[in-house]
């Protein structure tokens, strides 16, 4: 049995008569003894960034599994479960999926789906709270950011591998005038799958359901050492090898892929977006696992 922590060493009354939010600050082990401090920890930060990384224990939370950032707001439960949309949906906090209540150290969640967990709070350091499950034996750690210094950019980068899953299919919307021609250029529309990827040349705005995949393989994302705002695709076709991409995310709807070889810009917009709710279409499909994608130690080509 994990023993209660300190979850909020010490408020000045002086702070919370001038402000709604308080610091977590980090001290001696300590019995929380205040329901209400426990409140006023959970609602010092807009967004809780789950960092599913660093994860710990064989079980799981689903509502947390399947979030990317989750706010505590006068009651409310509020989660951003999809990348698309995040920093828009909800006025950046996302959709209400429950509500909550605090008692000593412990908040009690009433998801709307999911049912009721009482899920212990630690104070991990000064902007991360623990969020453990003693059912399963297993600890979340979420990071705090006020919604004007959230880095909305770099989830996208951080969790691109469900952003191109997001939609069924990305369609080719340009290619640039210069680059060398190759086979890449009769491609007009990609599906992203957890574990393979398909292309078709079908031509510009045929319907989702009437695309017929000319060819499916592997892929693989890479992060690129000392560049968090980069990613490498490669995408392995029988007749071309491994052809290598600088993945670049336009915005929640664009990406772009630029082909160092041939020196050509492709831009891919995403269509049939899958968008899930309090639990929604993509439940067991789109719960989040700890991901480690390969390090490439290239330079990004692209001017």
């Amino acid at each position: 049995m994990k023993k209660i922590k300190l979850l909020f060493g010490y408020v000045l009354m002086a702070t919370l008569l001038v402000s709604c939010y308080a610091d977590v600050i980090v001290a001696d082990d300590f019995i929380e003894e205040s329901a209400f401090n426990t409140d006023q920890v959970l609602q010092s930060y807009d967004l809780w960034y789950v960092d599913i990384n660093e994860t710990q224990g064989n079980g799981e939370v689903p509502f947390l599994q399947r979030a990317f950032t989750i706010s505590f707001n006068g009651g409310a439960v509020y989660a951003n479960n999809n990348i698309v949309g995040i920093g828009k949906t909800g006025n950046g906090i996302g959709i209400d999926v429950g509500f909550y209540s605090t008692l000593r150290g412990v908040v009690e969640i009433e998801h709307d789906v999911d049912g009721t967990w009482f899920l212990e709070v630690y104070a991990a350091n000064g902007n991360t709270i623990e969020l453990y499950d003693p059912r399963s034996d297993t600890s979340y750690f979420l990071r705090g950011f006020q919604r004007n210094n959230f880095d909305y950019d770099q989830v996208f980068y951080d969790n691109i591998n469900y952003f191109i899953q997001e939609y069924d299919v990305w369609e080719k919307v340009y290619t640039s005038e210069e680059g060398a021609i190759n086979d890449f250029d009769d491609e007009n529309f990609l599906q992203f799958l957890p574990t393979f990827f398909r292309s078709s040349v079908d031509g510009s705005g045929t319907p989702i359901s009437q695309l017929q995949w000319d060819f499916e393989g592997d892929y693989q994302v890479y992060d690129i050492a000392n560049d968090n705002s980069l990613k490498a695709l490669t995408l392995d076709y029988d007749f071309m090898g491994d052809d290598y991409f600088e993945l670049y995310v336009i915005n929640d709807t664009t990406i772009e892929l630029y082909h160092p070889d041939s020196e050509t810009v492709y831009e891919f917009r995403g269509r049939g977006y899958q968008q899930y709710l309090k639990s929604g279409k993509g439940k067991v499909d789109k719960k989040r696992i700890k991901t480690d994608n390969p390090t490439m130690n290239v330079k990004r080509k692209r001017k």
